[in-house]
């Protein structure tokens, strides 16, 4: 079994789906679907018992929804400092808990007006991140939008 701790998780192991292999760096592995990894690590998350850690929460929103601290925050009606202090301290609220679990198993089982919300709220971060390059071209200046750094985990 691989004991799998990406994004910090630490109460993962895969029983199968994966290889390991050497590389020029040492060690390696490879995934066999990453996104069908994430999704069922997430589902996983939501059915827990107990209130989820700073890390798990992290997870759902960063893997699982692919939403920064701020985006998450404006879902849930907060700001994306209280979303950080839970990831950090790992004392997240049992309605925050809830909540996110919530979010999370709507937009993956498709609810629309939550899928359409997150997708809504990625775009506008995704613009408020652009960042405008003007090229000189034949003595003619021209501007094109560019996407900056990707979403922050």
């Amino acid at each position: 079994m691989y004991h799998y701790t990406d994004g910090g998780l630490r109460n993962v192991w895969l029983a199968n789906g994966y290889e390991i292999r050497q590389t020029p760096y040492g060690e390696g592995i490879t995934i066999h679907d990453l996104d069908g990894l994430t999704e069922a690590i997430c589902l996983a998350l939501t059915e827990k018992a107990g209130v989820l850690t700073g890390v798990e929460l992290r997870y759902l929103r960063s893997a699982g929804m692919l939403l920064s601290q701020p985006a998450l925050g404006k879902l849930m009606g907060i700001d994306g400092q209280s979303i950080a202090r839970w990831e950090k301290t790992g004392r997240v609220p049992r309605w925050a808990d809830k909540l996110v679990r919530l979010l999370f198993l709507a937009h993956a089982q498709g609810n629309e007006p939550i899928r359409r919300a997150v997708e809504r709220i990625r775009t506008v971060e995704r613009l408020v991140k652009q960042r405008i390059v003007v090229q000189e071209s034949g003595g003619h200046w021209k501007p094109s939008l560019q996407e900056s750094d990707p979403v922050p985990a």
